[in-house]
């Protein structure tokens, strides 16, 4: 007579699962209106949130710093622009957002205000990112920011060329000179060099000026709506199925109290 094998393990754990994913899917079905009244409270809720979410903007000012010419055709800054920076950051924004604070009857900006310098350009950026309600206000501190900047600017500029027109004169007085007195070709060339040099330098000594005034982007700043609502639909799911097991076990706990309490 030949003895039945057991069941294996692995068939035992394959019934346990089975099992299981029936009892799952037993507890989802019993508490369907817990699991949906959750998905719907918590993806509302998002919703809700992304829609009332005030939407941001970055404003963006730029400033072309005075050039000079640098040789071989190429222009540099009078001032380098990461200085021009270091002023705004530590003599212009505190002394103009305290302005602002008196005029506008503020305790503090409603915005940050951050200064910096594109790669290889001689442009200074001021940024800020803000609310459309707040657009003005960024335009007025933008604007004052950058009247400073203008103001160091073109007393950088006029020195630089009243030096330069001051050198000129000298070389041009000096030729003259030499010319009177029948000086030597060599001196007369030199001196004639010079001045075309000095001219070529005026001539390329340019104004800085401002390229743009707090213009906004043409896209919000920060996280999508459509990212907020997609991870809140993803957040619902898995709240309502905790929320149902939750539920589930808790409906267990109580039958249990009530069958102890019936027994004692």
């Amino acid at each position: 007579m030949t003895t039945p094998t057991p069941p294996t393990s692995r068939q035992h754990y394959q019934d346990d699962d089975e099992i299981s994913l029936v009892d799952l899917a037993k507890v989802l079905i019993k508490r369907w209106k817990t699991l949906l009244f959750t998905f719907l409270l918590v993806v509302g809720g998002v919703i809700a949130y992304a829609l009332l979410q005030e939407r941001t903007y970055q404003y963006v000012s730029i400033y072309q710093v005075a050039e000079r010419a640098a040789g071989e055709g190429e222009l540099a800054g009078l001032e380098n622009p990461n200085s021009v920076i270091a002023k705004i950051n530590n003599l212009y924004l505190g002394p103009v957002t305290r302005e602002l604070h008196d005029s506008e009857g503020l305790e503090r900006l409603p915005f940050e205000v951050s200064a910096g310098n594109p790669t290889n350009t001689l442009l200074v950026r001021i940024g800020s990112e803000a609310s459309e309600r707040h657009a003005e206000l960024v335009s007025q501190m933008h604007e004052r920011l950058l009247e400073r900047v203008i103001e160091d600017q073109q007393a950088l500029y006029e020195r630089s060329r009243e030096r330069l027109e001051q050198q000129l004169a000298g070389t041009e007085q000096a030729l003259s000179a030499a010319q009177e007195s029948g000086g030597q070709s060599e001196l007369v060339a030199i001196h004639l060099e010079r001045i075309t040099e000095m001219e070529s330098r005026l001539a390329q000594l340019n104004q800085g000026h401002v390229v743009q005034v707090a213009v906004r982007s043409l896209e919000p700043t920060g996280t999508s709506r459509t990212l907020i609502v997609a991870i809140g639909l993803v957040l619902g799911a898995m709240l309502a199925l905790m929320a149902a097991f939750f539920a589930h076990f808790a409906s267990l706990v109580r039958a249990s109290l009530s069958e102890e309490q019936a027994d004692s």
